[in-house]
């Protein structure tokens, strides 16, 4: 009965921790500690296991903590998804309708990208993206434009994780990720998947930072590499609008 209620108490004290940034986008661990009225040690192993979990993100720069992926992931199972996703979903669809393909959102947690919204393209042939779907930052537009605007030392971690796929050059990627600074979107063409091609651009939010990789996917049978750097001047336009909606 002890361990129980102790157990209890532990799940209480993660969920007190999670609420505190109900009231601040981003605390400190003296913050968050004065606020649910606990030790800082105590505080610090829970919130070592929240951004383990993926629930919070430590931002190395400032030490300090906000909410991570896991709590998109959750929200895209609710019937209203999470309030900045659903701000954004009206300058998606306008994209979709003037260019006629599907448009995604992603959002960088870790090594992978995580699509918290979709806009379906449709046409009767046409790339189907579900919401909360996860995949690697080595392959993909929107992956790439999410690595080439990453933190140096997550870029570093990514190439020498044991995970990288073998048919991926780190030389060839790393010079890809440079264009994409120099040019503002990177295109990919089959390299995920057979017959699909898409292009992305990063979202920046009013804080100058990039918070989220906008794309647009489609077969390539309508989408030729002229075509997805025609379009990308177009999601360039998207962008600059939604960003002017995020912190």
């Amino acid at each position: 009965m002890e361990d129980r209620k102790l157990t209890v108490r532990a799940v209480e004290r993660a969920l007190d921790i999670l609420l505190c940034f109900t009231r601040g986008s981003e605390l400190g661990l003296t913050e968050i500690a004065s606020q649910i009225g606990l030790h800082k040690s105590t505080v610090h192993r829970l919130l070592t296991t929240l951004e383990e979990k993926g629930f919070l993100i430590r931002n190395p720069s400032t030490e300090k903590y906000r909410l991570g992926i896991r709590i998109w992931e959750l929200s895209t199972h609710l019937p209203v998804f999470d309030e900045s996703a659903t701000l954004l979903l009206p300058a998606m669809e306008r994209l979709r309708d003037r260019l006629g393909e599907t448009v995604s959102l992603y959002l960088r947690d870790g090594f992978e990208r995580v699509r918290i919204q979709a806009v379906q393209s449709e046409q009767a042939i046409r790339r189907v993206a579900q919401i909360g779907a996860r995949l690697p930052l080595s392959v993909g537009a929107s992956s790439k434009v999410l690595a080439a605007y990453a933190p140096p030392e997550v870029l570093r971690e990514l190439l020498e994780s044991a995970g990288w796929p073998d048919y991926v050059e780190r030389s060839v990627y790393r010079q890809q990720l440079e264009d994409i600074i120099r040019l503002g979107y990177a295109t990919s063409f089959e390299e995920r998947e057979p017959g699909a091609a898409a292009v992305a651009v990063p979202v920046t939010g009013r804080s100058g930072n990039v918070v989220a990789a906008l794309s647009l996917s489609g077969p390539v049978s309508r989408l030729s590499r002229e075509t997805l750097v025609e379009y990308a001047a177009v999601l360039r336009e998207t962008a600059e609008e939604m960003g002017l909606m995020l912190p």
